[in-house]
């Protein structure tokens, strides 16, 4: 009801009142339970997901790190684990301390990719969501 702009005053029968008119304008969506066979796999979705927005986070902090160094940028993509040993991050800082700080995000890099990938090819097996090894359960595009 918050978003329901409105005046000063807010109460039970104001709020009763605009929910009536939005449910018979149509304009109020229904509600929606998630199936019980697929809410495992959306769980499994959603903490996917979290394990991606952790890994951008991690990625950005490495790139932002190096041009607070004012390093040259990189030039391959830190996605790529092939890319992260070539370019050997570590070793272009001269800071002890900034250069462990790199290695240990080098390592969660790693560390959330292979968590990431076990969870699209379906090692984690689950009652409802069961795939043979290294056979995708989801299509990612």
């Amino acid at each position: 009801m918050k978003a329901i702009h409105g005046g000063k005053s807010k109460n039970d029968r104001i709020d009763s009142e605009k929910i009536a008119h939005l449910l018979r304008g149509g304009n109020l969506p229904m509600s929606y339970v998630y199936p019980k066979g697929l809410r495992e796999t959306r769980d499994l979705l959603r903490r996917r997901m979290y394990l991606v927005h952790k890994r951008a986070e991690v990625i950005a902090h490495v790139v932002n790190l190096n041009s607070q160094y004012n390093l040259p940028p990189f030039g391959k993509k830190l996605i790529y684990a092939r890319n992260r040993k070539a370019l050997d991050i570590p070793q272009r800082f001269t800071d002890p301390s900034v250069c462990m700080s790199v290695r240990l995000d080098v390592q969660l890099l790693d560390a959330l990719d292979e968590l990431i990938a076990d969870v699209v090819t379906g090692r984690f097996k689950t009652s409802h969501l069961w795939a043979p090894q290294n056979q995708p359960v989801f299509r990612c595009f």
